[in-house]
């Protein structure tokens, strides 16, 4: 099976990083990188993926023929950008957010994750949250619903774009340098497309469970109160 091939068979091909790089280059990777980091419809790109994959690319080098440094930097303040737009919009939609209706592509779980994670960790999520798909599109998002001191956003906000940034990438690209790794190069782009792929399918998953318990609760709200209620015991 051609690496193309089984990239296509492990998940759609606009979340297949590599097809991603050969097709749009830096610019394609720095776009998604900014969109992931703080925009609504960005949650579902696959960042981690992308940048550990051109990491890999780069050692080996194909597609990107940029310095590691320039790769490593110019990723970093993509990062750093989304997550800047993203603190401004919640700053200016303010608390409105949590009353947005659901639609295919914004759903209010995904806020309130991002919420609880905030009211967790506090500044330091901003940070933290890079690392956790999905969460981090929406957490600098939170901040500034939230009204975090912009000071203090911005100095965690580029801490953790150039650890997620310039740290998956480098690791990528010292990964591609490990003979197992080049010996086995289309195992692992595979491997990284349903690694991309399947945060955004256990979404899918819970988010149907979701819908299908609240409409079995609407059709028939007395089942719900005999499945909760105890048997009586005989004493």
């Amino acid at each position: 099976m051609s690496t193309s091939l089984a990239l296509a068979a492990a998940g759609p091909s606009f979340l297949d990083p590599k097809w991603l790089i050969s097709t749009f280059g830096l610019i394609g990777i720095l776009a998604i990188v900014f969109a992931e980091s703080g925009l609504l419809i960005g949650f579902f790109l696959p960042g981690d993926s992308l940048l550990f994959t051109a990491g890999l690319l780069v050692a080996d080098g194909h597609y990107l023929h940029q310095p590691l440094w320039l790769l490593c930097l110019l990723v970093a303040v993509a990062a750093i950008a989304g997550d800047q737009v993203g603190y401004l919009f919640g700053k200016r939609v303010g608390p409105s957010l949590f009353r947005r209706p659901n639609s295919r592509l914004f759903k209010q779980e995904n806020v309130q994750r991002a919420n609880d994670f905030f009211d967790r960790y506090g500044a330091r999520s901003v940070v933290l949250a890079r690392f956790v798909p999905i969460v981090r599109t929406f957490t600098p998002i939170i901040a500034g619903v939230s009204r975090m001191h912009y000071r203090t956003f911005l100095t965690y906000n580029v801490i953790g774009g150039t650890l997620w940034g310039a740290g998956v990438t480098v690791l990528g690209y010292f990964l591609g340098q490990v003979a197992f790794v080049k010996a086995n190069i289309e195992i692992i782009l595979i491997g990284i497309v349903v690694v991309s792929v399947l945060p955004i399918g256990i979404q899918l998953v819970r988010s149907r469970q979701t819908a299908t318990r609240t409409s079995a609760a609407a059709t028939n709200p007395g089942a719900s109160a005999r499945t909760q209620t105890p048997a009586p015991r005989n004493e």
